[in-house]
């Protein structure tokens, strides 16, 4: 990789794991996205001290640009910019016209403000408004504004530091304006184009791939040009593969040497997910939902994606067995003589629910998601499904899944995708 770059995520609250870091793979996915090899991210609470540690640590790495988010505000804890600003040897100043557009920001959202002209809100966006000599300001699109410091080359040489707001819609909002930034765009113009590839497989296990990949190596040359790592998420086994342009034709070959072995298995080569792939195969119908174990995890899939309204009916949380007969319509005296996790039961829920929400499909699950409630015969992780469609007999299948509770209730949630692809993929 010809250009690599560092992030650095501040903030103490995301240290701690209060917030959950956002910044980081957004920033990591637009930095690959223009060629840029992300070495690092790295997360340190507000203190100066480890600040200065990692931005030290990343420009003795070589990287040729740092990416910093967070502590741009006007508090006292908010000190990247000061930082920042000492690591690189650069004073700071008060630029009048940025403070000045800070203070228009707040008299717009906040006209009744009484101290904008003087006090504690004018000391803070006289904070906000200082910046380090030889830098770029990137006005705010909140009230932090963001910093670009050009690179200084020497013994010690310090890379392009560019320093972000912390909110995430605040930081994706500048990353344009940080990007097209001259000192930024010149560590850019060096960047090699690069690639990304997304191969998603179900039901293939990592061993079996690991062992395919070292068939490829055997034969294929210069396989090890390219940068393939394996990820087991949902269910799901994805494997991304990035590369030079140039390269592109190992890559074809690795592919081809996967779906020789795995095909079957592999349902995605071009990076769509299962609920892509059930869009394409709906063609037009509507789906609906009854859930027990999975609590409506299969809904709330569906309807993460855009434009879901389209056609995702709805979905019923029949978890009671009151609430399977009255809800959707299943026998009491069916659950009765098979018990609420059976195939009998699944069935009726899938029927139900197409019926009641007038859906062309309906997929439904019933099962023991744990850590108590299991028997010999119906232990923790016997998961029942049914994938009813208009005008074709009701499919069902029973399946035993691993682990605790979030991990049964997860892995449902991807098989149920999964079937209902398969039966209307049967047509």
């Amino acid at each position: 990789m010809s250009v690599r770059a560092g992030i650095v995520v501040t903030g103490t609250e995301v240290l701690t794991g209060r917030i959950a870091d956002q910044n980081g793979p957004w920033l990591s996915h637009q930095l690959l996205t223009l060629g840029v090899d992300v070495a690092h991210i790295t997360i340190c609470g507000d203190r100066p001290a480890d600040l200065i540690a990692q931005l030290r640590f990343l420009a003795d790495q070589g990287v040729d640009l740092i990416v910093t988010s967070g502590g741009l505000g006007p508090t006292a804890d908010d000190l990247t910019v000061a930082t920042v600003a000492e690591f690189c040897n650069r004073e700071l100043l008060l630029d009048p016209e940025l403070e000045e557009h800070i203070a228009g920001v707040i008299r717009r959202y906040r006209p009744h403000t009484p101290d904008l002209d003087a006090g504690p809100t004018r000391i803070g966006i006289r904070k906000q408004a200082q910046v380090p000599t030889g830098a770029t300001a990137l006005p705010p699109t909140g009230t932090a504004p963001g910093v670009v410091i050009p690179a200084v080359t020497g013994d010690r040489p310090i890379p392009t530091i560019v320093i972000l707001p912390g909110l995430p819609g605040e930081l994706q909002a500048m990353w344009p304006r940080a990007v097209t930034s001259p000192a930024v765009a010149d560590v850019l113009s060096q960047a090699d184009d690069l690639q990304q590839e997304t191969v998603r497989a179900y039901g293939l296990h990592e061993a079996q791939l690991a062992e395919t990949l070292r068939r490829a190596e055997a034969e294929i040359a210069d396989l090890d040009r390219l940068e393939i790592t394996t990820c087991l998420r949902h269910g799901e086994l994805d494997m991304v593969t990035r590369f030079a342009s140039g390269d592109a034709d190992l890559y074809r070959r690795l592919l081809g040497v996967l779906t020789e072995h795995h095909g079957r298995r592999i349902f995605s080569t071009d990076g769509s997910t299962i609920e892509d792939q059930l869009v394409d195969v709906l063609d037009g119908r509507s789906i609906a939902t009854a859930e027990s174990c999975t609590g409506g995890l299969i809904a709330a899939r569906l309807t993460a994606r855009p434009g879901s309204t389209a056609y995702v009916m709805g979905g019923v949380v029949s978890y009671s067995n009151d609430a399977k007969s009255d809800l959707i319509g299943v026998p009491a005296e069916m659950i009765a003589a098979h018990g609420a996790v059976s195939e009998q039961v699944a069935a009726a829920m899938a029927e139900g629910a197409r019926r009641r929400l007038k859906a062309d499909v309906a997929v439904s699950t019933t099962g023991i998601a744990g850590p108590g409630g299991g028997t010999d015969t119906k232990p923790v992780g016997k998961v029942c499904f049914g994938v009813a469609i208009d005008g074709r007999p009701t499919y069902t299948i029973t399946r035993h899944f691993p682990g605790d509770r979030e991990r049964v209730r997860t892995l449902t949630t991807t098989a149920a995708l999964h079937l209902v692809v398969a039966q209307l993929e049967r047509g």
